[in-house]
């Protein structure tokens, strides 16, 4: 009998205090959305599991406090990471600014071995306040951001109505396992037995 691999990715959420990082991660995981806010403190992860294919996913999904003042967990936060998620608030113009140092914060931190092919995924979350009329940050704005960082796919999303946000994560499944199959053929180079002990690991070769 086929034995189905079963991989473990691990994906960062990365964004400014308040743009809805954790409230898009409730959703997707447990379908609820809370008005009261509340500031991540240091780092929490959520998992969920999909089915990809052939494949059993488990989506390790990471959130960070987006204060400054927690960004020394840097390396080994970032570490291992197969995808990495920015978010920020279409009606923040402030959020959007601040992009480029999360996407050169997470390059440095997480060092992956090829920085142009490492998967990133944008999101511009709250699309649904004041019925769209208070955003500041237009769809093609975002789009033309997304094109100079190499083509990351970007979605537009609202947590509280739950707009996107499945199809957001599944982006991101995806394009996370695209990535590690990419590493796969990469260890299939190393001797067979250090292979084994590498899928010993539940897919994560970190």
């Amino acid at each position: 009998m086929a034995m189905r691999r079963r991989t473990l990715l691990k994906v960062i959420v990365l964004g400014d205090s308040g743009v809805g990082k954790t409230s898009l991660m409730n959703q997707y995981v447990h379908k609820k959305f809370s008005q009261q806010y509340k500031a991540t403190i240091g780092a929490d992860f959520v998992t969920k599991e999909l089915q990809i294919d052939d494949r059993l996913v488990t989506l390790q999904v990471w959130d960070t406090a987006g204060q400054e003042r927690f960004q020394s967990l840097g390396v080994a936060f970032y570490r291992g990471a197969d995808c990495c998620v920015l978010v920020y608030d279409v009606n923040v113009l402030k959020s959007f600014d601040t992009l480029d140092n999360w996407h050169e914060e997470f390059l440095k931190q997480a060092s992956p071995a090829d920085p142009k092919k490492f998967p990133f995924i944008l999101l511009g979350n709250k699309i649904d306040i004041d019925g769209g009329n208070s955003r500041v940050v237009s769809e093609k704005k975002a789009k033309d951001w997304c094109v100079a960082k190499g083509n990351i796919p970007y979605f537009e999303t609202s947590a509280k109505e739950d707009i996107n946000v499945d199809a957001a994560f599944l982006c991101v499944a995806k394009t996370a396992l695209a990535n590690e199959r990419e590493h796969d053929i990469y260890f299939q180079t190393i001797p067979e037995a250090v292979t084994e002990t590498e899928q010993g690991g539940g897919g994560c070769a970190c």
